[in-house]
């Protein structure tokens, strides 16, 4: 006999977690319909469970609600994928600082190990290696940095932005380039100077918008 549904805060939180994850992790497309009879089923939860996680991630930006339509995973335009990016850049430069003065020295030979494989995947076109070590590499600097208002900020920015980096990675050229700029980042968190590790930051994100401009002008 089947267990019955999660309901409650407990549902919810069931069914915000795995949709967060499944939206993040690029399984479900922009665009894509979520059905709250299906995603109850899927997840073990009630309808009203699926409803209220929705909501949550409705404030996140992760969701859109259509009128007469239901609800779908948002799609985000380039122009607003520029605008995050340039908040990620005053965030991100912030957590680079404070980790080139806060992370201990096993810490940045992790950062510098993750720099070196997130090379080598670039190098070897191992595109979904290459993506995972990206996303790898920024968790850490924010969680060594200890800024963890900012780290939660970016986490929600960064989510948002899941579709336009991976066919960022597609672009001839890119996963090397950004490789390179991550390890200056790397190189200057080990060298203890905050002000290059925010420098080398906010060239690699000026660097991300640039690419993503290019994108833009390319589907018109």
């Amino acid at each position: 006999m089947p267990s019955a549904p999660r309901t409650g805060a407990a549902g919810r939180q069931a069914a915000l977690d795995a949709l967060r994850e499944a939206i993040t992790a690029g399984d479900m497309s922009p665009g894509q319909r979520l059905v709250e009879a299906e995603l109850a089923e899927t997840y073990g939860v009630t309808r009203a469970s699926v409803r209220a996680a929705l909501m949550d991630l409705g404030a996140e930006g992760l969701v859109e609600r259509i009128p007469n339509r239901g609800a779908r995973v948002r799609v985000v335009p380039v122009e607003e994928a520029v605008a995050i990016t340039e908040c990620r850049m005053v965030l991100e430069g912030l957590c680079a600082a404070k980790a080139a003065e806060r992370a201990s020295d096993r810490e940045i030979a992790q950062l510098t190990e993750v720099a070196d494989q997130l090379r080598t995947a670039a190098g070897d076109g191992e595109l979904m290696r290459y993506s995972e070590l990206n996303h790898r590499l920024h968790r850490l600097i924010r969680e060594f940095s200890g800024q963890a208002p900012a780290a939660e900020l970016l986490d929600r920015l960064q989510a948002q932005l899941v579709r336009h980096q991976f066919r960022l990675s597609l672009r001839p050229g890119r996963p090397q380039r950004s490789a390179r700029e991550h390890r200056a980042i790397v190189d200057a968190i080990a060298a203890r100077d905050p002000q290059r590790a925010t420098e080398a930051t906010h060239a690699h994100l000026r660097s991300v918008i640039d690419a993503l401009r290019e994108t833009a002008d390319g589907q018109r």
